[in-house]
C-alpha cells in the first residue's frame, strides 16, 4: 500500500519590468508542471499539492543528496522552503539558489505537510541514496 501525503506547496516568484511574464510562468510550470502560476502585484504565485513533477527532475538531474541536504537544513516543524534560479528553470533544470538572491529574484517554494510527516515526505521525494542511486526503504 501506498503512503498518502497531504502537502501544501506555495510558490512565489518576482517578476521584474525587463522580464516577460508568461517566460517566468513556464519557468514554474517547467519545474512544477501541476502549477498554474497567476499575477499578483509584482510576481507569479501558485499553490500545488504534490512535489511529483519536480521530484522526477531530482531524480533525472541525480542531485536528491543535494535536494535532501537543502530540504532538511531549513526544516522547521512541519515546514521547508527553498529557492530556485529562474533561468535554469526556464531550461528545465533544477539549480538550487544559495546565499545571495539573484538580481532578478529567485523561485521561492514553501512546503508545508500535513501527513504523515515532513522527514516522511522528503525521503519520498528525494530519497536517500548510496554511492548516488536511491535506496529502495524496502
Amino acid at each position: 500500500m501506498s503512503v498518502v501525503y497531504s502537502v501544501d506547496v506555495e510558490i512565489t516568484v518576482p517578476v521584474n519590468d525587463t522580464e516577460v511574464t508568461a517566460r517566468v510562468a513556464d519557468a514554474v510550470r517547467n519545474l512544477f508542471p501541476e502549477a498554474d502560476p497567476a499575477h499578483r502585484e509584482g510576481g507569479l504565485v501558485a499553490e500545488v499539492h504534490t512535489m511529483e513533477g519536480f521530484s522526477q527532475k531530482l531524480h533525472e538531474a541525480e542531485i536528491l543528496d543535494t535536494a535532501r541536504s537543502v530540504f532538511f537544513d531549513t526544516l522547521s516543524g512541519d515546514t521547508f522552503s527553498f529557492d530556485l534560479k529562474k533561468q535554469a528553470a526556464f531550461e528545465g533544470r533544477v539549480n538550487f539558489a544559495v546565499g545571495e538572491a539573484s538580481e532578478l529574484g529567485d523561485i521561492h517554494v514553501e512546503v508545508t505537510v500535513r501527513e504523515p510527516d515532513a522527514e516522511s515526505y522528503i525521503d519520498a521525494v528525494a530519497p536517500p541514496t548510496e554511492d548516488g542511486k536511491p535506496v529502495d526503504p524496502e
